[in-house]
């Protein structure tokens, strides 16, 4: 009887359009996370740091000190990063002109973001991925161009884990594109992120997802000396700044007002995470960016495209915004001494992890619905797919109302299933998986009547 049994185990496992996933490991994102170096990326913090200052408004002329020979450097390892990619990954500064605000730019001013774009492989695949960090740096006073401003944590963690990124995706090929960026102008206002942003709208850019990585290499917090370098949070905004009003109307008929683009991508942030980078949990902050706050990814999800922020769990305002001094034995300033690199290390692998799973991913598929033409205690959902070759089925995630993250999975080869749980009970998304596991983003289902 024990052979027969497993026969119709197997057949039940490769055949019913119904069957719990099983994740699968890529062997390749594995050894791309393996090569990622906690000294690596201590190394190139310090050389940020060595420029003395990254402010925004300081010296663009000077070969060792100030915003433009920060600038330089970042733009020559990319040239580096470069000669190992069979010509796909180009490197530019991308130079613009912000006028003056009367508040952060007195006067009219040239500023730049240095760019590396590693083309995709594929013709057909216009998909683009965004990685950023800032460049520039500040003290106390906001305007105050002349002091050293190190900058080690805020934020030349979030650029070093960018370069990081860039130097090891560079020696792959990925169908779609992947766009990675050191922006200036972030604390005089956001204008490095501003610009791109609406380049990238003007253009047309087909971007799916955006990551914002601003301090991310501090573990231990100011005030309460909480110290733990095992959670990261990651911010999504709840509604769409440019959702339409037929859109509201969906939201609101269908509560999905947990389950924006940008909520969608922080829940891959996790699940990728979770499978690829030990001692890291995501923690999911429900909310744009701090309290009050902004970044980089903010200008993004304004103009309309999905964007999540990175930040570490435990922020020190004793090294962020700070004059480099000792008061009352307690030492002032961003400095690299006050940085965790192995804590670093494992959010840029989760960075990596994401944007390498996602750059493989199918195409997410298109008109995702659940019927709603009659009362029933199961749930029937229903999609078409995208023209994309490397698909090999679909997941269904699935979770409760009152939870944050998905619960259960189910797998399919067809494009409608029927699941024996009530859609009064549980929400429903629908992502594309090719043979290897990498899956696409989420798509919440729309009722169709």
């Amino acid at each position: 009887m024990k052979p027969l049994f497993l026969i119709y185990f197997f057949t039940l496992l490769f055949f019913s359009p119904l069957i719990q996933s099983q994740t699968n490991d890529d062997p390749e994102i594995r050894k791309m996370i393996t090569e990622v170096k906690a000294e690596n990326l201590e190394n190139t913090v310090v050389k940020l740091v060595s420029f003395g200052t990254r402010h925004t408004l300081s010296d663009t002329k000077s070969k060792t000190r100030g915003i433009g020979a920060a600038q330089k450097w970042v733009k020559s390892e990319f040239d580096n990063y470069a000669l190992e990619s069979n010509g796909r990954l180009t490197a530019t500064i991308d130079y613009f002109t912000v006028k003056a605000d009367g508040k952060r730019i007195l006067k009219d001013s040239q500023l730049a973001n240095v760019m590396a774009t590693l083309k995709g492989t594929d013709p057909t695949d216009d998909r683009v991925l965004i990685i950023s960090g800032h460049l520039d740096s500040r003290v106390s006073d906001v305007m105050n161009i002349k002091d050293d401003a190190p900058g080690a944590n805020d934020d030349g963690s979030g650029v070093a884990a960018m370069m990081e990124i860039a130097k090891i995706m560079s020696k792959r090929s990925f169908p779609c594109t992947i766009i990675f960026v050191a922006v200036t102008g972030e604390e005089q206002g956001l204008y490095g992120a501003k610009h791109l942003a609406e380049l990238a709208k003007e253009s047309k850019w087909n971007i799916i997802a955006m990551i914002n990585n601003d301090m991310i290499g501090n573990s231990l917090s100011s005030g309460t000396n909480l110290r733990d370098n095992t959670q990261v949070r990651v911010f999504s905004e709840t509604i769409p700044y440019l959702e339409t009003e037929e859109e509201a109307k969906i939201r609101k008929t269908t509560n999905k007002d947990n389950d924006s683009p940008s909520r969608q991508f922080a829940r891959y942030i996790k699940t990728t995470t979770s499978q690829y980078v030990d001692q890291l949990n995501i923690n999911l902050v429900y909310r744009n960016d701090r309290f009050l706050r902004g970044g980089d990814h903010t200008p993004f999800s304004q103009n309309g495209f999905t964007a999540v922020r990175f930040c570490e769990m435990n922020e020190n305002f004793n090294h962020q915004h700070q004059d480099i001094r000792t008061e009352n034995n307690i030492k002032y300033g961003d400095l690299p001494e006050f940085m965790d690199f192995e804590y670093l290390r494992k959010i840029t692998c989760s960075n990596l992890a994401t944007l390498s799973n996602l750059a493989w991913s199918p195409k997410a598929p298109i008109n995702v619905g659940i019927e709603v033409k009659s009362l029933s205690n199961s749930s029937t959902l229903l999609w078409s797919p995208a023209a994309d070759k490397k698909i090999y089925g679909y997941q269904i995630l699935m979770r409760e109302t009152s939870s944050s993250h998905w619960e259960k999975t189910f797998f399919t080869t067809d494009t409608k299933i029927e699941l024996p749980y009530s859609k009064d009970n549980f929400f429903f998304a629908v992502q594309a998986v090719d043979s290897l596991g990498h899956a696409s983003l989420a798509v919440f289902p729309i009722p169709i009547r």
